[in-house]
Parts: C-alpha cells; sequence; structure tokens
C-alpha cells in the first residue's frame, strides 16, 4: 500500500500561545509532500519534526488570515538558501497575488525557483491538482473572508490480480493488465472466466478532508462525506457557541455534529482558541455526539 499520511505542525488558532503553534499540516501522499496552510512558524516546526522540507510540492492556503498564510516569506527564503530549483505551486485566494509577488521581490529577488500562485474558487467544488494516483479538490467553507476547504482522494487502483486462477488458467501476461482493468478472460475455446474469479477488489481509495476555518456548515456534507480522517476546526467549546457564531468558528460539539452527518470515520479537533490551557472538556463534548473523536497536537502523524 502507497504511503498516505498528515503531520500537525500547528494547530492553534489567531491568538499567539506557547501551547499551540498557528495552522499548518503535511500531507505525504505516495512520497509527495503538500502543505496545507503556513502559518507563523511553520518551517521551524518542519526542522523540528525532521521533515523533508527540500521535498515539499505545493502549498495550499484555505483563507487569508495571518494564523495561516504568515509563515509562507520564510519558508520561501529558506527553500532558495537550501539550493530549491524546481519551482513551487501555491493555492490561495486570489487577494494574496499583490501582497506576496512583492514580499517576495523585496526578501527574495535572486531565487532560483519560480513561485506559481493558483487563484482558489471559493464558490464550488474544484479540482486543484491531480496525478497518477491523487486528486486534490478545494470546496465553500463559511467564514468571515472567503475560505476554502481541502479534500485529497486516492484514485481508484487496479483489482488485486489472484495468481494461482491466473497460473491455472494459462492467462498470457500481456493480458494481465486488461483483466486488473476488470476485463473476464476468454480461453482458446472461447470459455469466457468471470474477471471476479480471476480477480480482488483493490483496496478502497483512501480520502482526507481539511476544514478550518469555518462556521457550523452543513452545505460542505457532500464534499466530505465517508471520508477516512476529517480536520473540522474547533475553536470553541459549546459555552462559547455564540462567540462562535459572532466569528464565523465552530465549537467542538458542532464539529462532531458535521463529522455524524457525513458518516466519516474518523474525526480530528483543532485550530484551538487560546483561552483554552487544557482541551478534554471540547473532546468530551465531541465524543458525546461522535466517539472516534481525537485531539490534534504539534508532531502528530495521522496514518490513513
Amino acid at each position: 500500500m502507497t504511503r498516505f499520511d498528515v503531520k500537525i505542525l500547528g494547530c492553534g488558532s489567531a491568538m499567539p500561545t506557547t501551547l499551540h503553534n498557528p495552522s499548518s499540516q503535511l500531507v505525504n501522499a505516495n512520497e509527495k509532500i503538500f502543505m496545507i496552510d503556513c502559518g507563523e512558524g511553520t518551517q521551524l516546526q518542519m526542522r523540528k519534526f525532521k521533515t523533508r522540507i527540500s521535498k515539499l510540492h505545493s502549498i495550499f492556503i484555505s483563507h487569508l488570515h495571518g494564523d495561516h498564510v504568515l509563515g509562507i516569506p520564510g519558508l520561501v527564503s529558506t527553500l532558495n538558501m537550501l539550493g530549491r530549483k524546481g519551482d513551487l505551486n501555491i493555492y490561495a485566494p486570489k487577494e494574496i497575488e499583490p501582497l506576496f509577488s512583492a514580499t517576495l521581490e523585496f526578501f527574495c529577488p535572486h531565487r532560483e525557483f519560480q513561485v506559481h500562485l493558483f487563484p482558489l474558487n471559493d464558490k464550488e467544488f474544484n479540482l486543484l491538482y491531480e496525478n497518477k494516483s491523487l486528486r486534490i479538490y478545494s470546496f465553500p467553507l463559511k467564514h468571515r473572508i472567503p475560505t476554502c476547504g481541502f479534500l485529497f482522494e486516492e484514485k481508484e487502483k487496479p483489482r488485486h490480480i489472484k495468481r494461482e486462477m491466473i497460473d491455472f488458467h494459462q492467462i498470457p501476461i500481456h493480458q494481465i493488465k486488461a483483466i486488473k482493468a476488470g476485463a473476464d478472460f476468454v480461453t482458446d475455446k472461447g470459455k469466457v472466466i468471470p474477471n471476479d474469479m480471476l480477480t480482488s477488489p483493490a483496496n478502497p481509495p483512501r480520502r482526507y478532508a481539511y476544514c478550518s476555518d469555518t462556521a457550523y456548515y452543513p452545505d460542505i456534507i457532500p464534499y466530505i462525506e465517508g471520508v477516512d480522517v476529517l480536520y473540522h476546526e474547533a475553536t470553541f467549546a459549546e459555552a462559547e457557541a455564540v462567540r462562535a457564531q459572532q466569528t464565523f468558528h465552530s465549537t467542538a460539539r458542532q464539529a462532531a455534529e458535521i463529522a455524524q452527518a457525513a458518516g466519516v470515520k474518523k474525526l480530528l479537533l483543532g485550530h484551538f482558541s487560546a483561552r483554552y490551557t487544557e482541551l478534554n472538556d471540547l473532546l468530551r463534548e465531541a465524543q458525546a455526539i461522535f466517539p472516534n473523536t481525537h485531539l490534534t497536537f504539534e508532531g502528530m502523524d495521522i496514518i490513513l
């Protein structure tokens, strides 16, 4: 099975705290490393947790609040000092372009690689990136400014060959690819051997969804339905539900209600307000609705 895992670099919210770093995660999909959000100090977290900073493929920015984006200039500068040659793609709201271009021109004018900005569509479900094994989508969240969530989805793999059946029916090697893709086998005598006798189903494609920052927003359920792991912001406890509504954030209970309604397999809570020095109340609130809920923490690895 190919690699598909997530590393939490930061799971705090906007107010700086010594307990949590601002938002950032790394998704390793088949040895390609993608970053989601890049708050202040992200590159230090990459060093601390011994991630392969030089292998970073692309960055996905959910929205343009500082705790999700202010780490980019320092990260780009460091990549340049490390001798990066390959271009870096950044997917972000279009409003980032004038500020970001000026910042990079001032601090990193002699880069040996190009930074390409791709504007996000915050109105609909949208395919951002695709390779042989993976698709990455964005979808709209509900926040004070245009904000997107992200869905990382493996492509469906070919069916598994039953080697003993291939040998028994003496199937030529050149037909194996078609059989893995679902074809039946026809013998020299015209007998049809059904595909399900020759193969077994492939492992289901794995899916990871990221939803931060957002108010309680059931409209996202069709985009995240049935994912293996959902990261959903839980900035506040239910006692602060009014504050959550005012600031377009979610409570831990609301995150759990979304997870339950979407039928996800595992829920990760993050983007914790600096007012909480202890998070077990948030965890209990969510687990009362959706038992398979976990708190994120810096350095946490999630294996899908």
